[in-house]
């Protein structure tokens, strides 16, 4: 073959001139990505994070008490906790042990001071079997030394006897029962080996994954330095990492893909390379500015907790995006001639595009029963998230083995369900002991602490339900709107419940602008690159049924407690971070998939033809980046962060979904309905908007 004639009709893009670039400077793209890695790490670990969990809801009745508490009272300077004992011969005979690890408790770091429950008649329980200790220490929780917290718990423990029960509880406890798990390093393994069984190839395989590494371990770096100067959530590190790992396998796959594709198609490994980023990598750009911006959607919400992890998460597919097209060609032409004979070894072993191809020939033969196969699938899946309930996870929603779940329990056997969070029911005007009656005659509370404070009144009410009982947040909106009005003055109700059922609110009232300026946006990208009005509004309605699939069984699992998970509400703050990411990856499969049908219908203009070259051209390699992504995200389910299996899960369902369902049946059968008219766009729409294009106008 002439080289020389075949280079000529290389697409010459940008991206191709970036690849060629990084295939001259292979060492140098390398060396830089190597250093950048290096230098973000090291100066992470010197400089240290400082996450900050921004739950502040403006304008809410719980944000109001908040910054009251603040204006009238100094703020808290230090964590507590609570050690909760036990024993069925009541506490007053085990007074010696208790008092003498007590003592103990107060000499350890950092403990402020220790309130025995023999000091605090309200600290036992009626049948004086239960009671706890309450531990304030000088430091927040955040800001303390984990090894600190460790030997409060081994000092409390060692009065556990046979017949006495020690539990630990609070937010400093809870630190020493979380660990990260083994859930990144599952799903990398598992994304390998479907790699090497893909490609028969270790260091085929591997290529993806380090491409991967790379991208989120340098922004893993950048987000601990910018949580210094910008509030960033806690839990933002093991997210980012979770969608990271996810579409950084995800888009160096499928640029390798279109390489190999094209050494196979008789290119040699520098032109396949420029190819394949001028063609895949087109794709992998416009998919990740969709990524990005569902995510920067979230900033329309107007919810502080959720604008440090919407920058992240962007920041994340951002940087995987630049290392798909910088770092992956480097590495190509590094290892380009181990790659070249082995991908060419295994040339004859290419059939897999015929079993799509005749997928897509059975779905377009009769078209509405895998279309109504699909809905159905789709519906019924979502159905459950009708019934979602939203809320904040507390201790009881931890693993029953652990401390400080079973200090929670011991709670609630001892003073009832609702004693870990109560109300609490603030006024500036209003008669602080009729409030009290009127709090004691409702139907919902179990008992009423007299008031305190002067200027403004305060009221703890303890519900007869757990914080996470539907019923605990029904009577937060009954004291709202029916108790608390009939009396004279301004009552203000929060506390945690309250504020989950303030937060849910708040997202429920600004959920229609954030859908439009996500949903709309991205239609208007999809519009200008298909040049069509149809395929927009096909690609926004299937993706929310993938959504609605994705919560749906997300709230069936942990919402209703399918399968053995620990039923309860689901963290209020996931739905809305699980539309803006699936959103995203949903528009991916959408690109990836219909571009290659709009590259045959342009070549051809036979829209039938158009389905079954694209889905036979793509279909296996999206299966096998769903695979990936679905493997990825599954991991963190063995996350033991009940919110990070909320979101391993929700992602896992929509990729599963999307891949399996969406685009096998329901886009093929959909798009052989429409017909040519898939394509059709007004002329004057057609002149206005600009022409970008995701393949090469030729080869």
């Amino acid at each position: 073959m002439d080289t020389t004639t075949l280079s000529d009709r290389l697409p010459g893009g940008g991206l191709s001139k970036l690849a060629g670039w990084s295939q001259r400077h292979r060492w140098l793209a390398v060396s830089l990505w190597l250093l950048t890695l290096i230098g973000v790490t090291l100066g992470s670990q010197l400089a240290g994070s400082a996450y900050h969990d921004d739950h502040s809801l403006p304008g809410t009745e719980s944000q109001q008490i908040m910054d009251l508490f603040k204006a009238q009272a100094p703020a808290r300077t230090g964590a507590t906790a609570e050690i909760v004992f036990k024993t069925e011969s009541g506490l007053a005979t085990a007074r010696g042990p208790i008092d003498s690890m007590l003592a103990e408790v107060r000499t350890q770091p950092h403990v402020k001071a220790v309130t025995s429950p023999y000091d605090n008649p309200s600290a036992i329980s009626r049948e004086g079997t239960i009671g706890y200790a309450a531990i304030a220490f000088d430091l927040e929780s955040k800001d303390l030394p984990y090894d600190d917290i460790v030997r409060v718990v081994d000092t409390a423990k060692k009065a556990e006897s046979a017949g006495l029960q020690v539990e630990l509880g609070g937010e400093p406890i809870q630190r020493t029962t979380e660990s990260g798990g083994p859930s990144e390093g599952v799903g990398l393994l598992a994304a390998l080996v479907i790699l090497v069984f893909l490609f028969r190839s270790i260091l085929a395989a591997g290529l993806p994954v380090i491409t991967a590494i790379f991208a989120v371990g340098s922004t893993l770096g950048v987000i601990v330095l910018v949580s210094r100067f910008v509030d960033i959530a806690s839990y933002t590190a093991p997210l980012m990492m979770l969608v990271g790992f996810g579409v950084g396998v995800d888009y160096a796959l499928l640029i390798f893909s279109r390489y190999r594709s094209e050494i196979l198609g008789g290119l040699d490994r520098e032109q396949a390379a420029r190819r394949a980023l001028d063609t895949a990598g087109r794709s992998v750009l416009f998919a990740g500015g969709t990524v990005i911006i569902a995510l920067l959607g979230l900033l329309a919400l107007g919810l502080g907790s959720l604008r440090g992890v919407a920058l992240a998460v962007a920041l994340t597919v951002l940087v995987t995006m630049l290392a798909s097209v910088t770092l992956l060609p480097a590495l190509l032409s590094l290892f380009g001639r181990r790659l070249e004979k082995g991908i060419r070894k295994h040339a004859a072993k290419r059939e897999h595009g015929k079993a799509w191809g005749k997928l897509g020939d059975a779905v377009q033969r009769r078209p509405m029963v895998p279309l109504a196969l699909g809905l159905l699938v789709l519906i019924g899946l979502s159905l459950p998230a009708l019934g979602m309930r939203l809320g904040f996870a507390d201790a009881g929603t931890d693993p029953e083995t652990s401390t400080t779940r079973q200090a929670y329990d011991l709670m609630s056997e001892g003073f009832g369900p609702g004693f870990s969070e109560p109300l609490i029911v603030v006024t500036e005007n209003g008669d602080g002991a009729a409030l009290r009656r009127k709090l004691e005659a409702t139907p919902g509370i179990a008992e009423v602490t007299p008031p305190i404070g002067q200027g403004v009144t305060t009221v703890l009410a303890f519900p007869t339900s757990s914080p996470q009982d539907e019923a605990t947040a029904d009577l937060v909106e009954r004291l709202r709107t029916d108790v608390l009005p009939t009396l004279p003055g301004e009552y203000l109700v929060g506390g945690s419940v309250a504020a989950a059922v303030d937060f849910a609110d708040a997202v429920g009232d600004r959920l229609p602008l954030f859908v439009l300026v996500v949903v709309g946006l991205s239609a208007l990208l999809l519009m200008v690159v298909f040049r069509s009005i149809l395929i927009p509004l096909k690609a926004a309605v299937l993706n929310l049924l993938s959504i609605g699939a994705a919560l749906g069984v997300m709230t069936a699992v942990f919402g209703d407690g399918l399968f053995g998970a620990q039923p309860g509400p689901i963290e209020a703050f996931v739905p809305v971070l699980i539309f803006a990411i699936v959103f995203g990856l949903s528009m991916d499969y959408e690109v990836f998939l219909v571009s290659r049908m709009h590259e045959e219908w342009r070549r051809t203009g036979d829209a039938r033809h158009a389905v079954r070259e694209g889905l036979a051209s793509t279909g296996g390699v999206i299966t096998a980046a769903a695979v990936i992504m679905i493997l990825v995200f599954g991991a963190f389910l063995l996350n033991p962060d009940r919110m990070l299996a909320q979101f391993g899960l929700g992602l896992a369902v929509a990729v599963l979904v999307d891949a399996f369902v969406i685009r096998c049946l329901v886009v093929p059968a959909v798009m052989r309905l429409l017909g040519e008219r898939a394509w059709w766009l007004p002329r004057r729409l057609d002149r206005r908007l600009p022409h970008v294009a995701l393949e090469p106008s030729s080869h």
